[in-house]
């Protein structure tokens, strides 16, 4: 399994538009079809998305699917009057198109306390950056699925009720390449 950061051009906050969530979620079914991969955790915010995707055994070309994906989104998008940030004549040059950052960032995953913490840290995260006060109300994550499944309690880290959890502590994971 791996863990995977991508991020829009200059942080454009634009993956929690509707139209971008059906590019978004059309790109990843093409691309499944073609290269088949479980999402089993994911969370859309603003201007990145954070996912943990488990490949077939003996299959590890996360590349292939994601340069697939982020091409295929950005044609959608773009058809759909999405909007681009600027680039450069040479990156014009290179067919790279003003949606997506270059590059993405990959985790491998070492375990289940190595899956257990970035899964934490993708639920955790529209709190994080002030998005949601509680991990439940935020609607573009897999966070109640995984409720549904039994792997959280549905008031994880939650403070609705007026009650004071210490929030997660994610000093273990490299954040500063996550974000």
């Amino acid at each position: 399994m791996f863990f995977f950061t991508l991020v829009t051009e200059r942080r454009a906050r634009i993956m929690c538009e509707p139209q971008a969530r059906i590019c978004l979620r059309e790109a990843f079914q093409a691309t499944r079809t073609r290269w088949p991969f479980d999402i089993r955790a994911i969370v859309l915010l603003p201007d990145h998305l954070h996912t943990i995707w488990a490949l077939p055994e003996r299959d590890s070309d996360f590349s292939r699917r994601w340069a697939f994906l982020k091409k295929t989104f950005t044609q959608s998008w773009l058809a759909g009057a999405g909007r681009e940030q600027p680039v450069s004549v040479s990156r014009r040059k290179n067919r790279r198109r003003g949606v997506w950052q270059r590059r993405f960032w990959e985790h491998r995953l070492r375990d289940e306390g190595d899956f257990q913490r970035h899964c934490d840290y993708i639920h955790h995260n529209p709190v994080k950056h002030g998005l949601a006060t509680c991990p439940h109300v935020w609607p573009y994550s897999s966070f109640q699925r995984l409720v549904g499944d039994g792997y959280y309690e549905p008031d994880w880290h939650c403070l609705c009720d007026g009650r004071v959890t210490p929030p997660p502590r994610f000093d273990d994971l490299a954040e500063t390449a996550m974000e």
